[in-house]
């Protein structure tokens, strides 16, 4: 399912931009770690002629087996088995592989745009998905569809008591490049057969990747004078799939390991993320730097126009 990266969830000013790339160049080439989380289990955007949902999840499953990767997250919105039946393998793969489960909720809303309740009911939904594919394991994590945690301050802390009193953790986000914006145009270009198109994404993507990972760092160097773990949004995208390898070769290349989502929710950046009882702070990079008063970077832009490519 789309998603749309709202990391300025409550703000009502004008935002304060600079360049990247003072920042970019003052952060230096340093062991750092994320966690990779997967977004929209089952089934994420379109597929290219020729392959399967299951297709998708195999070629993911494999990469991160292959990298002697931790066990990533992956998050769920059982509406799309309904909506997908042939996907449905993919939460048993995912399982059988030692991968763990997370709460998406069912139908993947956005808290910002409906009642408090309606989402409460909704995400109660998916929970019966995750006890059949985890039972008694830990899948009392959330990732906000959208990211979004409720349009006021009165609403976000009302839904972190429901998840408290539920027994949630809340999966943050501090690193994206817009993974899932690649997957429709992928999708077109395998339908005109435009190597030459997917050669461009392909060096897009990676480069969006790179931009983001220094986007991160440059402003955990400037809040905290040091990085902190990283909690990496991805989806579970057909371009995504096809991506991976080179991924976590780029990221490695940079002096990054990969831990999994517990381990870097131990750093005390995600501490109000994890205890649900404590006040709302900001659970995003972003949000952390306009508090401050500080100037906000400007999120590195892909080099071609997604949208357009290959129509």
């Amino acid at each position: 399912m789309g998603k749309v990266f709202r990391v300025f969830r409550y703000l009502r000013t004008p935002l304060l931009l600079c360049t990247v790339l003072s920042a970019v160049i003052s952060v230096p080439a340093t062991a750092q770690q994320i966690a990779f989380t997967w977004d929209d289990l089952p089934a994420h955007g379109a597929l290219p002629a020729g392959e399967t949902r299951v297709d998708v999840g195999r070629k993911l499953i494999a990469a991160m087996k292959k990298a002697h990767m931790p066990p990533a997250y992956g998050f769920v919105n059982g509406v799309q088995a309904d909506r997908e039946p042939l996907s449905t393998p993919v939460l048993q793969m995912w399982r059988d592989a030692g991968l763990p489960l997370g709460n998406h909720t069912w139908s993947h809303p956005n808290l910002n745009q409906i009642s408090l309740a309606d989402w409460q009911l909704d995400l109660l939904k998916n929970e019966s998905v995750l006890q059949k594919y985890v039972g008694d394991g830990d899948w009392h994590w959330i990732r906000f569809p959208y990211l979004g945690e409720g349009e006021t301050a009165q609403k976000r802390v009302a839904a972190r008591t429901f998840l408290a009193q539920h027994g949630y953790r809340i999966a943050a986000v501090t690193m994206s490049f817009a993974d899932y914006a690649y997957n429709e145009p992928y999708a077109r270009c395998v339908a005109k057969n435009d190597t030459a198109a997917i050669a461009r994404l392909e060096t897009t993507y990676l480069d969006a990747a790179g931009a983001a990972a220094e986007y991160s760092r440059g402003m955990a160097k400037t809040l905290y004078g040091h990085d902190i773990p990283y909690v990496l949004l991805m989806h579970v995208g057909a371009f995504d799939a096809r991506m991976l390898p080179r991924l976590l070769k780029l990221y490695r290349k940079r002096g990054f390991s990969f831990v999994t989502l517990e381990q870097a929710e131990s750093d005390p950046f995600y501490k109000n993320d994890l205890d649900l009882s404590l006040s709302p702070v900001p659970d995003s990079l972003e949000e952390a730097t306009w508090t401050r008063g500080l100037p906000v970077p400007q999120m590195p832009a892909p080099e071609i126009d997604l949208g357009s490519l290959c129509q």
